[in-house]
Order: structure tokens, then sequence, then C-alpha cells
């Protein structure tokens, strides 16, 4: 049985295996919920399939637009977003996220405001899982458990905060899960083995693993050891693993989703709407045919495409 009672809530149910039975705390008490992002996961795999997950700026190429891109991903057959919430200092971004973080800020998108963009996605019928990555710093300025709480409330189901310390981590966590929310921390090639086991032990979302030591951007080919990495992985948790950095291609994605749970794409998307003309009018005609076909080649290849 989780405990909400430090938090002045009240236990109503078990969270049962896997976490799948979130509890989430509500204006003071405890209500148990089936966390979306794990039931979608647990769907994924039961079909044998890999999910993909696309990333977009909170408020690239503007609010309504970036907004709308997470129902043209549903609507391509997408099976969860990542969230980037616009920070001054990004943590592990390339340059092509960077410039869009820049220019959203300078359009005036806040947190708050990254948020409530999801809320209306919600109203408007995207039901497929959103999590939001955000710095510590944003979390930590409003308060861990008013954060989290405000994510549930506009429908984001999970956090990823590269920069948050191993050592603040459990914490965290203990207060996401308690808003409903899963998490999702970061492994990197170059994780000690130790600490890798650490990391993953908290992951209630999904293990988020960098395909490279490094920041995110389009890379030709996919690393040589990924493959190693992920299967000894594999045999440390059982929590849904998705991989992401330097995925650029349907092809790409394809190869990472025969080892992995999920395949993140963000610079490939990013730089499309880019190109596009930064224009909010034309960011679902830029990117939905994109997504359709990296959808097509992971569903088509599942059983076919080589290992890295």
């Amino acid at each position: 049985m989780d405990a909400c009672g430090d938090h002045g809530g009240l236990v109503i149910g078990d969270r049962g295996a896997g976490g799948a039975g979130a509890l989430v705390l509500t204006f003071g008490r405890c209500v148990e919920e089936q966390n979306l992002l794990n039931s979608t996961f647990q769907a994924a795999r039961h079909q044998k399939r890999a999910l993909v997950c696309p990333f977009f700026t909170a408020g690239y190429p503007d609010l309504a637009a970036s907004a709308g891109l997470l129902r043209t991903a549903q609507e391509a057959g997408c099976g969860c977003v990542e969230w980037g919430i616009p920070f001054s200092d990004p943590v592990a971004d390339g340059p092509v996220i960077q410039a869009s973080f820049t220019a959203a800020l300078e359009r005036g998108v806040t947190p708050a405001r990254a948020l409530e963009a999801v809320g209306e996605a919600r109203k408007n019928g995207v039901t497929i899982p959103v999590v939001a990555m955000v710095s510590f710093s944003i979390v930590f300025r409003h308060g861990v458990e008013i954060f989290c709480q405000r994510c549930r409330e506009n429908g984001v189901n999970g956090l990823i905060i590269p920069d948050l310390p191993l050592e603040e981590a459990p914490a965290v966590v203990k207060l996401a899960r308690h808003a409903g929310l899963g998490s999702c921390l970061l492994v990197s090639p170059a994780t000690p083995a130790r600490r890798r086991a650490e990391i993953t032990r908290l992951c209630d979302g999904f293990v988020y693993y960098l395909s490279v030591a490094g920041i995110t951007g389009e890379r030709q080919k996919l690393p040589a050891d990924m493959a190693d990495n992920l299967a000894q992985m594999r045999r440390e948790t059982d929590q849904p693993i998705c991989v992401g950095f330097g995925i650029a291609t349907p092809a790409q994605a394809a190869q990472v989703a025969q080892l992995a749970d999920g395949v993140i794409v963000g610079s490939a998307i990013i730089r499309r709407l880019t190109e596009c003309g930064d224009t909010g009018s034309t960011a679902a005609s830029c990117v939905g045919p994109f997504l359709r076909e990296l959808v097509a080649a992971v569903d088509g290849r599942q059983a076919s495409a080589q290992p890295v």
C-alpha cells in the first residue's frame, strides 16, 4: 500500500504491479487512477509494438500551433509526446532545439502557458500520453508538489527532468507519483552500472535511454554499442525503455524499435518546423507526413528490421 498520509491525504488504493495504479493527490486527498502513460506502454507491449514519441517545443512555432501538433501526432498514430517546456539555459539540447526554445521564450511562453496548452489540447480530443520535459530549476522555483499538481490539472502524464540530481530524485519521484505522474529518468551510455541501476529503480514512467552521450541532434548512423547496452538494461529492469538523441530518419526509428519500447524523435521534427518558415498555420502540414512515415516504418519493420 502506498502512503499519502505524509501529504495530508487519504490512502484508498494499492498501486499494483509495475506502478500501473497510480495514487493521485488532488486537493489534499489520494485517488486511485490508472496512469495513462503506464497503460499505453503496457498495451503496446501486449501488441508487440514500439511507440513513436515525437518531441515538440511548447510555443514553437507558436503556442496554438504547438498545441495543435499534439493532435497531429495522435492522428499520425504516435503513442506518446515529449513536451519541451522552454528554458533559457537548455541542459542537453542541441542548436536546433535551443533555437526553438529561444523563439518560444521571445514570444512570451511561460511554464504555466506551456502546461495550459496541453489542457487546451485535451479539451480538443487529445488522448495520448504527454510527458513534460522541464528543467529542475523551473520545478524547484514553483515548488515540486505545486508543479506536479499543475501538470496533472492540465492533463500531463509524466515528467522528464534532465538536470535532476540523483540525490534529489527519490523525493521528486515520490511527489510526482502522488500527483499521478510517471517519472522518466535519463540513462546514457556513459552511466556507470551501479548508478544506472539506481536510476532505473526510480523510473515508473519509462527509462529514457540516450543513444549517445552529448546533446540532441540528428545523426547519420546509430551507435554500434546501442543494442548491447539496451540488452543489458533489459536484464536490469522491466520498465519500458525509450531511446532518444540522434534518431533522424524512419529507417533509424525502425531499427531502434527492434530494441526499445519507444522511439523519441526531436531535432528532425523541430528542423522541419523551422524550414517551413516558422509559421503556425503550416505546422501540422510540415510535420504530419514525417510523423506518419515514422509510424509506418516502426510498425512495418517490427518483424523484419535487422538489429543495430
